[in-house]
């Protein structure tokens, strides 16, 4: 049931996010209909193999850690509401910090490349994933869980606000520069995560946060501007730079070619 609920709520806002980018984008693509089936090729591919495998994992694990008050909220005496923001926080930063990880760890970066590879920003972005990080991340995640000891329903509410989040901020929306600069002191926008996937290495290496830019800040991987124009900076990978070099099925196959950083 819990699957269904995040499903549904995904889908309502990619459907926001895409259409508001339609109506006000701020870039123009010129790319999307060669772009959108290998993306979304691998979302469903990714949802697939997720519900054949290990879906609902980061939940259940909640749960089982809850029954068998395993992790570090079960063992001590906080009020709910405590711990279920601790349990928001605590994911939060977790995936800042497995964001980081998946750049400085060279077996991994291979994965992660997969998201860097896209050629242009938009909704369609959040989804472009290889399905061997996607598992990896899910193992992540349920480590975290029992650690802390997370509340079950907050762990719903913490992917449901990761998947939306990353829709958000991969979106190619135009939110006027004033407000962005003030929306940015609390969350991730798509002006400050599209400077992570600029072509240039200092700007790939900053902007990790995915939710609140308040790990960013307070560790100094924050960036406020490229160097070029959001409106024409190049995106992507320095070494990738054809839609044929970045088709389906040499995304699959991608990680475990030699690619120069």
């Amino acid at each position: 049931m819990e699957g269904f609920v995040r499903l549904g709520i995904a889908a309502g806002v990619f459907l926001l996010m895409i259409s508001w980018e339609a109506l006000n984008p701020r870039r123009t693509t010129v790319t999307r209909n060669r772009r959108w089936p290998v993306n979304l090729g691998l979302a469903f591919f990714n949802m697939a193999m997720m519900r054949l495998t290990v879906g609902g994992l980061a939940y259940l694990s909640a749960l089982d850690a809850t029954e068998r008050s395993v992790g570090l909220l079960n063992l001590i005496n906080v009020p709910v509401w405590v711990s279920f923001l601790l349990t928001l926080l605590v994911l939060d930063f977790a995936i800042y910090c497995q964001h980081i990880i998946t750049h400085k760890w060279p077996l991994l970066w291979r994965l992660h490349r997969v998201h860097h590879s896209d050629l242009e920003f938009d909704a369609t972005t959040a989804v472009r994933f290889h399905p061997l990080e996607i598992l990896l991340s899910m193992f992540y995640k349920v480590a975290w869980v029992y650690l802390l000891g997370a509340v079950p329903m907050a762990v719903i509410v913490f992917e449901i606000i990761l998947n939306g989040a990353a829709t958000f901020n991969h979106s190619n929306i135009n939110i006027p520069v004033k407000w962005d600069k003030v929306l940015r002191w609390f969350i991730i926008t798509p002006d400050m995560h599209r400077i992570h996937h600029s072509t240039l290495r200092k700007e790939i290496d900053s902007n990790y946060g995915f939710s609140i830019s308040l790990w960013d800040r307070m560790f100094k991987t924050y960036t406020a501007d490229p160097e070029q124009p959001q409106t024409t900076m190049k995106i992507g990978l320095p070494s990738l730079r054809s839609l044929q070099q970045v088709g389906f099925v040499k995304l699959l196959l991608l990680p475990f070619k030699s690619v120069p950083r």
